[in-house]
């Protein structure tokens, strides 16, 4: 088993000007591209409960709905909130068009 020894640097090869690209301006965090995604949606497109709802994993992100996916579930077993459609057996999702109407009859 052999290793390789890193040589040190000296005082004169470390310090080496290197410059540095210009930085741009951030883009928005995808907390703010939520709403405006959701608004460029057609009313027919279909979004899943995670696309919806505020994540514990993120919880700085702004989503459509202003509640976590527990509270989304028992609206819909309520009956307060649009019931969702079964598009394969393991995806469920709602119509970006009857959110829009529910959004619309909160406010």
């Amino acid at each position: 088993m052999s290793y390789r020894i890193k040589p040190k640097l000296s005082p004169e090869t470390a310090l080496v000007n290197v410059e540095l690209p210009k930085l741009e301006a951030a883009p928005p965090p995808a907390a703010l591209l939520t709403h405006s995604v959701f608004d460029r949606l057609s009313d027919g497109a279909y979004l899943r409960a995670a696309q919806l709802v505020r994540s514990t994993k993120s919880p700085d992100s702004t989503a459509p709905l202003p509640f976590s996916a527990p509270t989304l579930w028992r609206k819909v077993r309520e009956g307060t909130f649009p019931a969702p459609r079964r598009l394969s057996t393991r995806v469920t999702a709602w119509r970006v068009g009857d959110i829009r109407k529910w959004l619309e009859a909160q406010a």
